[in-house]
């Protein structure tokens, strides 16, 4: 058996969350009046996924830091969108848009703890 990456945990719930995101988008895309914003949470709730796999790739420390910001910018531009949906009265799906909220509180707190860690570190190796 292979070892698996150190990263790939985390990758593989970024995936997960953006595969929930998308299902969810196509159940919105049914509903006439809620397309705008599935258009949008589909947007940015596949991003965090793809801006990973470029922070672990990233050129330097300083843009490995941005990265993972930009990662965090689209988890919460995601969670606004999540939180509008619960507030709907026609949100076709609020239990899954709670299940959806909750994995995005703690990839939230995972980058923040992540940025906080790579600033600390990047100023120790100065």
């Amino acid at each position: 058996m292979g070892q698996k990456h150190k990263h790939a945990n985390l990758e593989d719930r970024l995936i997960a969350f953006g595969v929930g995101i998308v299902n969810l988008g196509y159940r919105l895309q049914k509903h006439k009046e809620l397309k705008a914003i599935s258009d949008q949470i589909l947007r940015s709730g596949i991003s965090p996924a793809l801006n990973y796999g470029e922070a672990l790739h990233a050129e330097s420390k300083k843009d490995f830091i941005h990265k993972m910001k930009v990662v965090l910018k689209e988890l919460h531009e995601t969670l606004i969108s999540l939180k509008i949906l619960t507030a709907l009265d026609n949100n076709p799906d609020k239990l899954e848009v709670q299940r959806l909220k909750i994995e995005n509180g703690e990839l939230v707190a995972i980058f923040i703890s992540s940025v906080r860690t790579a600033q600390k570190n990047s100023v120790i190796k100065k």
